[in-house]
C-alpha cells in the first residue's frame, strides 16, 4: 500500500502539475513540496485539505487510498437525517431488495 506522500505524487502526475505549481497552491516552496512527496516531510491537516481540494479527491483517498462512493456517502447522510420509523422502512426495503436479488441469481 502506497505511502501519503506516493499518492501525492501520483495524483499530481495524474493531472500534469508541476511540482512549482502544487507548492504555490500550498503556500510552501518548492523544496518544501519536494520534501513531503520524498517522504521526508510530514503533511499537515491544513495541507491534505488543500491537496484534496486541488486533485479533486476526498482526505479519505490521500491518507488511505480509499474513498467512500459519492453515492453511499450522500444516502449515508440522507440515512441519518430520518426519523427512526423511516430509517427501518428503509432497512425493510433494503433487506427485501436483496432478498429478491439472491433469487434471482438462483
Amino acid at each position: 500500500m502506497a505511502n501519503i506522500n506516493e499518492r501525492i505524487k501520483e495524483l499530481r502526475t495524474q493531472l500534469h502539475l508541476s511540482q512549482d505549481y502544487v507548492a504555490k497552491f500550498l503556500g510552501v516552496n518548492r523544496s518544501t513540496y519536494t520534501q513531503m512527496e520524498n517522504g521526508k516531510r510530514k503533511v499537515l491537516a491544513e495541507e491534505i485539505a488543500k491537496l484534496s481540494n486541488l486533485f479533486g479527491v476526498s482526505a479519505d483517498k490521500l491518507l488511505n487510498d480509499s474513498e467512500i462512493s459519492q453515492p453511499a456517502a450522500m444516502f449515508a447522510r440522507s440515512f441519518e437525517k430520518l426519523d427512526e420509523r423511516d430509517q427501518a422502512e428503509i432497512m425493510n426495503l433494503i433487506r427485501f431488495k436483496n432478498q429478491v436479488k439472491s433469487q434471482r441469481s438462483e
